[in-house]
């Protein structure tokens, strides 16, 4: 499968056949869940109308680890396999993850500020997914400041791999330390502690979020692609010339 999507050829065909049908997809799968979380789903007997911040903040927070565990994994499968698509995979993914974990991080503040009264504690969940944001950040530049792409990769690559440790941290740092944040609701013994009242509407927003994050990265990718063969051509004719 790795091999068979390698060629870059190959990629731009199969995602030019696949993204007009998931982009339908998913507008359909987001609206349906924006419709159940704005109009369907009864206000928190607690928060209020102010438990309508879920359905943004837990999808995005998801996903947000998500996107970096694929770039870590994009990257380990370039390091192993030298698949030629990897890096662009990785690269092309975090600008998006970066801007899911600002979702993240700006509706927990939102939500934050009437349940904690304070937009921000250095709790460890909400540490812990800042220093996300900032290996985001970190990656980003390694791209932007190494013209070499081949060189980019590798040090990006260690970026995302050494960084992947995080991710556990965030995802036991309500188990392991004392903190604001509540416990795993959804992905935990016994089953999920939410209300089907508002499981459904988050769930589907979750799937929405999922679809939305695979369309811009297949996106990004068929860009990033392409700008590669422009450069490839660049230089050809800059050694013509020469």
């Amino acid at each position: 499968m790795f091999n068979y999507l390698a060629n870059p050829t190959r990629f731009l065909k199969i995602q030019a056949a696949v993204q007009p049908w998931l982009a339908a997809i998913t507008a359909i799968v987001m609206a349906y869940g924006l419709y159940l979380a704005l109009f369907v789903a009864p206000p928190d007997y607690q928060q209020g109308e102010t438990v309508r911040i879920m359905f943004i903040h837990v999808p995005a927070s998801s996903l947000a680890l998500g996107v970096y565990v694929f770039m870590a994994f994009a990257h380990a499968i370039g390091f192993i396999f030298r698949h030629p698509l990897a890096d662009a995979a990785a690269k092309s993914a975090a600008p998006i993850g970066a801007a899911l974990t600002f979702i993240s991080l700006a509706t927990g503040a939102l939500w934050g500020k009437p349940m904690w009264g304070a937009w921000w504690v250095w709790d460890a969940r909400l540490t812990s997914m800042f220093v996300l944001f900032l290996l985001y950040l970190g990656y980003i530049a390694v791209w932007q400041a190494v013209d070499e792409p081949h060189r980019a990769a590798r040090i990006a690559g260690v970026v995302a791999l050494v960084g992947v440790i995080n991710v556990p941290i965030i995802k036991f740092s309500v188990e392991w330390w004392n903190t604001l944040h509540q416990p795993a609701s959804l992905l935990r013994k016994g089953g999920p502690a939410v209300d089907p009242s508002i499981l459904t509407p988050l769930l589907w927003n979750m799937a929405g979020f999922a679809l939305l994050t695979a369309t811009l990265i297949l996106l990004a990718m068929r860009a990033e692609v392409l700008s590669r063969r422009v450069r490839q051509m660049e230089m050809a004719q800059v050694g013509r010339a020469g």
